[in-house]
């Protein structure tokens, strides 16, 4: 067994059984170090050498590597059953990921650096989403920025292999009324839009409502992400307070996809929120909101959940070829009279 995909697929089944978003992540990350080991066996002391490889994951490289399913894994998998190997096939099926950043916001890559990765990963597609104006922290994209990095990813599209395309989109701030932190036209270019809120995230529970409702049912609003804004980790944030109900009818309404985001430190919606807006009949994005490329790899964690929820590849917009999904951003605008300024048509 290579010995990345087995630190993948353990990260995963973690994932699958809650456990800490620490130990989660740190799978992830011995995953990426592992990718610089030669082919043939490698014992875990020379394993151990690798920047974010610990001995418990230098044992499972040792293993791997030496041919072998590791026992770590063995035991995960046996304790998991066949809906866990369902839910791993599941995120076999992605197609792509609606939530990346490059360094032209808060990302550390450059556009191709993460265009690449997501083709690697076998997807036919990723979104870039760097920020909008507003979040000025993350070095967020003026509407002249923005312009010019629509050029640059037609540049880069057009040298690109065939069976893979960068989609232009952006992670738009929802301002204080529920309005979208861009120019309407700039956002009328755009393939996806993803909605999330960054500010007030203490507002009392009426006001949060009608932001975050006014905001999905935007004709240019094509996911909403990381809904409560929680982080699990560290210092930790408290979710934001809403009505999900009404939010999530809303979305289910408007055909606006709710993110599953895979940061281990948001897994956001919580579960029961999650559960929540399964019921209410929305449709999903599981999304790495990847700042670098190796958090591209993260979509497994967010597939673990998904399957947990009882979510298949039809709710699942990122498991959809590229024209599908296109098709589905186009239905709001067809019903408002965008898609001629969004798709040339």
């Amino acid at each position: 067994m290579d010995p990345v995909e087995a630190l993948r697929r353990i990260a995963f089944l973690l994932e699958w059984r809650g456990a800490s978003p620490y130990r989660v992540r740190a799978f992830h990350t011995a995953a990426e170090a592992a990718r610089a080991l030669p082919p043939g066996p490698v014992d875990a002391a020379s394993a151990q050498r690798l920047k974010g490889v610990g001995p418990v994951t230098a044992e499972v490289i040792a293993q791997a590597s030496a041919a072998a399913v590791p026992a770590y894994l063995a035991r995960l998998e046996a304790e998991a059953g066949p809906a866990a190997r369902r839910a791993w096939d599941l995120a076999g099926a992605a197609t792509g990921d609606c939530h990346v950043h490059s360094d032209w916001s808060d990302g550390g890559s450059p556009i191709e650096e993460m265009a690449e990765a997501a083709r690697a990963l076998g997807h036919r597609w990723a979104v870039l989403t760097d920020h909008s104006p507003r979040l000025t922290i993350a070095h967020g994209l003026s509407p002249e920025r923005l312009r010019h990095q629509l050029d640059a990813v037609a540049a880069l599209n057009a040298g690109l292999d065939p069976g893979f395309r960068l989609l232009t989109g952006i992670e738009c701030d929802i301002l204080d009324d529920g309005s979208l932190d861009q120019e309407d036209d700039l956002l009328g270019r755009l393939d996806v839009v993803v909605a999330s809120v960054h500010s007030k995230l203490r507002s009392d529970p009426g006001p949060m409502t009608a932001r975050m409702v006014g905001a999905v049912r935007n004709p240019h609003t094509d996911v909403l992400g990381h809904c409560t804004g929680r982080i699990v980790t560290g210092r930790g944030r408290p979710q934001s307070q809403f009505d999900a109900d009404a939010v999530f009818r809303a979305c289910a309404d408007a055909g606006t996809a709710v993110e599953i985001n895979c940061r281990p430190e948001r897994r956001d919606p919580p579960d029961d929120l999650l559960l929540r807006a399964a019921e209410a009949g929305c449709l999903f994005a599981v999304d790495t909101d990847a700042h670098a490329p190796d958090q591209l790899s993260w979509h497994s964690s967010g597939y673990a959940r998904a399957a947990r929820a009882g979510l298949g590849p039809d709710r699942l917009v990122t498991t959809w070829p590229t024209e599908t999904l296109l098709g589905w951003t186009r239905r709001a605008a067809d019903r408002q009279g965008l898609s001629d300024r969004r798709y040339g048509t």
